[in-house]
């Protein structure tokens, strides 16, 4: 067995020492409390108390009673004043003071209370009972005393107020009474809250007192400590930056004769710099400021900051165009299936270059659903050109100071994003593409939309002004490219100033070529899987492109395929040399599919007519309810849709009334009997759109005959009062998105036929397109019975 430590034995000491029944008593002040295991020094003044001390020394063995008083500031406590609870101590060491008072070192010994005073007028005397308390050593006190030595030595490192032996009195036992007493007898906390810890008698609950109290104190500490680092830095920062100053500059001195400074090196870089001579000029005159201001001002760091972005900005730096139009083809068919219109209008762009000495940079605006390619031919025609390529996303722009950029006068004042991407290129005619520029919108800070105005106009933009640079910056040379999902969000003036071009949705087939050649290759290599180790049949393929996606764009597709991948790459890390995917293991591999159920209407139904829509994300079919029930005549629309489709819905009932009044009076009054309620189905998905007007008629005049409409037909087209169908756009996107619904029969207006010529043969040779003029033709084809 390991022999006891000197305190262990100095604890079993304490523990079996008696006491006097009767003890003289020393009322204790300022801000401590005497505690057992603890050894303080006091001084005694008052004269009762040294009558108790020489008491003490005469007749108990150097034992006395301490005790706190309520209110530390009384001179003559009464009875009352005193706590109950105090420690038994035992004077170790007295020395007598200048001033008659006495300097004692007092050893606390053991809890007591006052069971009642004996004698109180020349000398304090008291019966006393000490307090003991049996308890178990468990594993949660043993974590407890851990945790509080722990924190007592995070405590004291960050104080260092406390000597050597303290520390290591602590650190030598592991009984939680002493460990307790001897750390509350020093934590710094009011004399009210170490009452508290003496009297409680269970050194657990101690223990956690402590610890509560112990770690606010360490949280403090550390935060004083973290401020005066801070502050300490910054002073030692500001002087070390000064002296190294002034050190450089004799060091330069002794080498070249001269103080060749930071404004000699900057006056160097203004003559050298290649650029107008209005920004040499500003440059200098900012530089002639800069001299005369105080090196630790804040407006010397603006300016400071101002001439490096006039020295970095590329005012005369370009690349050289690359003109080859036969390799700038290839290029646009290697990186891009399809997308004939866009890809001969590039070449086109690049043919004129070649030829003009002096080209006007057009405003190229690519419209088309998510997904379909607009920024990556963005990126070919940089590509093709041999130019450095940018990106700026505008979606959700709504700080006029984005495309300007700031005044000096703001703190943090920087250019806008344009002259930002110019500086990181570090060329004059880079290839920027703008995206999402249907985005924009408008707040308190401006109208980035009508800042967009001079950037992009070709008469303006050779002389751009940044309210940063306040000096002009040549943007003529850059070819802008804008994408949008949907045209009528653009404001008409911005969009006045950009050459349109449509990019419309896949088909199926354009999708598995693009599939095929383009992104499984692109796939494997970021998988990290070779050819020969998955095969995916043609049929496999085009099962996922019909009932895993259905958009316009190849961005979910691309999604699945790598989905697939990642589980082509489990199996051959389980040990599978290859992977085959046909179509009977597809659901397998992906799951349930999200898209093979047909949005066509199973049945013909009376009041539920098939429209197509053309929306920010490609073409869509929307069935359209009505339903006829007792009432006023009122028109209740639901289905969340907006004021041009609302306004649809009332012409189309205005309509329905006139061509009933022609097909039979009788069914009139169910225009004042009846209530109309029109449903567009998802109605979470908000719907607007000029497109609608024929659908709506259709829907009201089926419910009101009880005909019902053929399911195997899709329509659009606006109308009018007079029930003039009206031309409308997307017609492309519309009739793909029947198709994949697996609708054949098509009506569109009449005005629409030209849009014919842009969707591929293979899809049209299916369906049959009925060309419309009137609301009269659309009802003989779509309703049961015409």
């Amino acid at each position: 067995m390991a022999e006891k430590s000197a305190i262990d034995k100095f604890i079993d000491k304490t523990l079996s020492e008696t006491f006097p029944e009767e003890l003289p008593l020393i009322p204790t002040r300022a801000k401590f409390v005497v505690f057992p295991n603890s050894i303080i020094p006091m001084i005694i003044g008052r004269k009762k108390s040294i009558a108790a001390l020489e008491e003490s020394l005469e007749k108990y063995n150097n034992l006395m009673f301490f005790v706190s008083q309520k209110d530390i500031e009384l001179e003559e406590p009464t009875i009352d004043d005193f706590y109950r609870i105090g420690t038994i101590g035992k004077v170790v060491q007295i020395i007598r003071g200048p001033e008659g008072e006495y300097k004692v070192l007092v050893e606390g010994l053991k809890r007591a209370e006052i069971k009642e005073f004996t004698e109180f007028d020349e000398v304090i005397k008291c019966k006393i009972k000490p307090l003991n308390v049996s308890y178990k050593k468990t594993k949660v006190l043993e974590a407890l005393v851990r945790r509080v030595k722990s924190l007592f030595e995070k405590y004291i490192s960050h104080t260092k107020k406390f000597p050597q032996e303290a520390i290591m009195i602590i650190e030598e036992t592991e009984d939680p009474e002493v460990i307790s007493d001897l750390v509350a007898s020093v934590l710094p906390i009011e004399h009210t809250e170490k009452q508290e810890i003496l009297e409680e008698l269970h050194p657990k609950k101690r223990l956690e007192m402590i610890l509560e109290i112990l770690t606010q104190e360490v949280e403090l500490l550390e935060i004083e400590e973290t401020i005066e680092s801070k502050v300490r830095e910054k002073i030692e920062k500001g002087q070390k930056e000064f002296y190294l100053r002034e050190k450089l500059k004799v060091i330069q001195e002794e080498l070249t004769g001269e103080a060749e400074n930071e404004f000699t090196l900057l006056k160097e870089k203004i003559k050298k710099l290649k650029a107008p001579e209005y920004v040499k000029e500003k440059a200098e005159y900012e530089l002639s400021k800069l001299e005369k201001m105080s090196p630790f001002s804040p407006e010397a760091n603006v300016s400071r900051t101002y001439i490096d972005w006039l020295l970095e900005l590329p005012w005369e730096q370009k690349t050289r165009d690359r003109l080859n139009i036969k390799e700038a083809e290839k290029l646009l068919n290697k990186n891009h299936y399809g997308l004939k219109e866009p890809k001969e209008r590039i070449l086109e762009f690049l043919a004129v270059r070649k030829l003009s000495k002096k080209p006007r940079s057009p405003i190229l605006c690519f419209v088309g659903a998510p997904g379909v390619g607009k920024t990556s031919l963005g990126k070919s025609v940089a590509e093709a050109l041999g130019r450095k390529f940018g990106r700026i996303s505008l979606g959700g722009m709504r700080d006029e100071a984005e495309i300007r950029g700031h005044r000096r006068t703001y703190v943090g004042a920087m250019p806008g994003r344009i002259i930002q991407l110019i500086k990181k290129l570090g060329v004059k005619n880079p290839v920027i593409v703008l995206d999402e520029i249907d985005k924009m919108g408008i707040s308190y800070q401006g109208d980035p939309a009508s800042a967009l105005l001079e950037v992009l106009d070709p008469e303006q933009n050779n002389a751009f002004v940044d309210h940063y640079l306040e000096i002009p910056f040549d943007l003529s040379e850059i070819i802008f490219i804008t994408t949008a999902n949907v045209l009528h969000t653009i404001p008409g003036a911005l969009r006045d100033r950009m050459e349109i071009i449509q990019i419309p949705g896949y088909t199926d087939a354009e999708k598995y070529y693009i599939a095929k050649d383009y992104i499984i290759p692109k796939l494997l290599k970021e998988h990290g899987i070779e050819k020969t180790q998955i095969k995916i049949t043609k049929g496999a393929l085009q099962k996922i492109i019909s009932e895993y996606t259905r958009e316009s764009g190849v961005r979910s597709l691309e999604r699945i395929l790598a989905k697939l991948m990642r589980k082509v790459a489990l199996k051959l890390a389980e040990g599978e040399k290859s992977v085959h995917v046909k179509i009977n293991n597809v659901k397998e591999l992906l799951g349930t599919p999200p898209y093979f159920r047909s949005d066509k209407l199973e049945k013909p139904e009376v009041g539920v007519a098939t429209g197509m829509a053309w929306t920010a994300y490609g073409g869509e079919i929307l069935q359209v309810e009505t339903l006829i029930t007792s009432g006023k005549g009122k028109l209740i629309i639901t289905g969340k849709l907006g004021d041009v489709m609302k306004e649809s819905a009332q012409i189309a009932l205005t309509l329905s009334k006139k061509i009933i009044e022609k097909k039979d009076e009788s069914l009139l009054e169910k225009f004042e009997k009846c209530d109309f309620h029109i449903h567009v189905p998802e109605g979470a998905v908000p719907k607007d759109g000029p497109s609608a007007g024929v659908t709506l008629t259709t829907s009201i005049i089926s419910s009101i005959l009880n005909i019902p409409i053929r399911n195997d037909v899709a329509m659009t087209g606006e109308i009018t009062l007079m029930g003039k169908v009206l031309p409308v756009g997307g017609i492309k996107e519309k009739l793909l998105s029947a198709y994949r619904s697996g609708i054949t029969n098509i009506i569109i207006p009449k005005h629409n036929e030209k849009d014919l010529e842009k969707i591929p043969e293979e899809i049209l040779e299916k369906l049959k397109v009925y060309k419309v003029e009137n609301i009269n033709e659309v009802l003989k084809i779509a309703l049961m019975e015409g």
